[in-house]
């Protein structure tokens, strides 16, 4: 038998508004939860939260759209799901990573793991969460989100200096200042 690894990802997805995603268990109907999933031999964690994502949600994000919070949980194997891991094994770690996304969008679930998905406010998708991890960190997002909204216009910068790689009249200097100058695009 292949043993689970007790190291695993937690993926909070949610918007710029602080809307999360949730998904209802397939084995537990009524539980929520945010993406989780557990690391595959010497995958590195940030490809575990890619993966999880994609085969959960159908969302194909680029690793660096994730933010990786830099934060673990420790907790108890629930009794019913220790046979997945070797003999002995009955804590798991958790690392906590982010995807903000800068609005809903639907979501293919993976039948086999879960039943369905919804979009909550924040401090709703925290009381819905039966997992005290999930809880805490969706509690976290408010203070975190100014990363989420420096991470997104980094992202956007950075593909618009792509896009104008060729223009020798294009200066990103000045669009940043422009974007300083003028954040929400008016004349």
């Amino acid at each position: 038998m292949i043993y689970k690894k007790p190291v695993s990802v937690l993926v909070v997805i949610h918007t710029i508004a602080l809307e999360v995603l949730l998904l209802e268990r397939a084995r537990h109907p009524g539980f929520w939860q945010s993406v989780t999933g557990s690391q595959e031999d010497a995958e590195p964690l940030l490809e575990t939260a890619r993966r999880e994502v994609c085969e959960e949600t159908g969302i194909a994000a680029a690793q660096n759209d994730f933010i990786d919070w830099q934060m673990s949980n420790r907790y108890e194997i629930f009794a019913e799901w220790r046979h997945r891991y070797a003999p002995g094994i009955t804590h798991n770690t958790e690392h906590v990573f982010s995807l903000c996304l800068p609005r809903k969008s639907t979501v293919t679930i993976a039948p086999d793991e879960h039943l369905s998905y919804r979009w909550l406010p924040w401090r709703e998708a925290a009381d819905a969460c039966f997992s005290w991890t999930n809880r805490d960190a969706i509690l976290e997002l408010p203070r975190r989100l100014g990363g989420c909204v420096a991470h997104q216009l980094g992202s956007i910068l950075s593909a618009v200096r792509q896009a104008a790689g060729g223009d020798p009249g294009f200066h990103h200097g000045s669009l940043a200042t422009d974007i300083e100058k003028n954040p929400h695009g008016r004349s």
